[in-house]
């Protein structure tokens, strides 16, 4: 699954490895070095590869969710298929700010780097937008190799479940 933050990409994840009773994980578990407060240091790209390639490769399923822009293209080779969420912007922003309250309840909170967030997260419609975006998004697309499933992450999980259910690459 990829697509915007907030897109759904993590629950439709978490939905279809369920469905499959496979282990899911997301990109930004192993992008990330666990913090707290979380998402403040990254780690190295090598480790990372490790770790996904000790966790997935050797097993016959799995479901990944989240971007492998610009490091993920030898995990994505391993993969049967992408799918890309879209979802308009200000539906975006509303999920991200109730998924921020749930996260935050009764943990270390940094103001500064929620509103930097945002901000990031704001950026990804801008085509001149130079980080994660939909313009990189749509690049990383037309060259990763895999079959690609569109769809639009306004409507309930389940449906968007059952509409990879239904897809034939």
């Amino acid at each position: 699954m990829a697509g915007a933050s907030g897109s759904g990409t993590t629950t439709l994840g978490r939905v279809l490895a369920d469905y499959w009773s496979v282990p899911h994980a997301d990109a930004d578990d192993y992008f990330w070095m666990p913090t707290v407060p979380p998402y403040t240091e990254k780690r190295a790209e090598s480790a990372r590869l490790a770790l996904m390639y000790d966790a997935f490769i050797p097993r016959d399923a799995w479901v990944l969710s989240g971007s492998l822009l610009g490091w993920g293209h030898s995990i994505v080779a391993h993969c049967d298929a992408v799918v890309f969420l879209t979802l308009e912007p200000e539906e975006r922003r509303r999920r991200l700010e109730a998924r921020e309250v749930n996260r935050r309840d009764g943990r270390e909170f940094d103001e500064a780097a929620w509103c930097d967030f945002l901000d990031w997260a704001r950026s990804y419609d801008d085509p001149l937008f130079g980080g994660r975006s939909r313009v990189a998004h749509e690049e990383w697309m037309a060259q990763c190799g895999r079959p690609i499933l569109r769809l639009n992450s306004g409507i309930p999980p389940r449906e968007l479940r059952d509409a990879v259910l239904r897809w034939k690459p």
